[in-house]
């Protein structure tokens, strides 16, 4: 077999090997903390502006299109709770872990094709994985915002419930005090 279909089929074994990596994965990444925090020079992820990111993101091949009964749709459910928005959270830094995965195994390129071919290879899969990853650092600050006003909202909501049990059971305190 030739070596640039060797190279190929590796990196189509991996893609797809990945791809079920990441479905059977944990969803338990810490999303405020490195690496997946916004680092200081993206700026929560506006920094991804300046290569207008907004316009192409959506006409990259996603994977929830694909395998619908697999992933999670990428767009945000009509009911945004706390679970939804952390689950969309947790599946961008899958998504980013995936990706620079695959990033680190195109080298394999490198054993299979020794000289320039096996590097063409390698870079052309970079390239083709470091947008996906882009994408991720774009989006998870968003989310996460969302994500704690919801948590916000959440333990205010909490917090009323409690006042009014709180307020109900000292009622009943005093009624059966007074009545003692």
């Amino acid at each position: 077999m030739n070596v640039f279909f060797k190279c190929f089929l590796y990196l189509v074994i991996i893609s797809f090997g990945f791809f079920f990596v990441g479905r059977l994965m944990p969803k338990k990444f810490h999303y405020l903390r490195f690496p997946y925090i916004s680092f200081g020079f993206e700026k929560n992820g506006e920094i991804y502006n300046k290569i207008r990111i907004r316009k192409w993101q959506n006409k990259l091949p996603d994977m929830s299109r694909i395998f619908f009964s697999l992933m999670p749709a990428k767009k945000l459910p009509k009911q945004v709770n706390v679970q939804n928005m952390e689950r969309m959270v947790q599946e961008t830094c899958v998504a980013e872990f995936i990706h620079v995965v695959l990033c680190i195994m195109g080298l394999g390129c490198l054993l299979i094709w020794k000289g320039i071919g096996g590097w063409v290879l390698f870079v052309l899969y970079l390239l083709g994985n470091i947008p996906f990853i882009l994408i991720q650092r774009y989006n998870r600050p968003k989310l996460v915002r969302l994500l704690k006003r919801l948590q916000i909202r959440e333990t205010t909501v909490e917090s009323k419930k409690q006042e009014i049990t709180y307020e109900e059971s000292s009622d009943i305190k005093l009624q059966y005090g007074a009545r003692a």
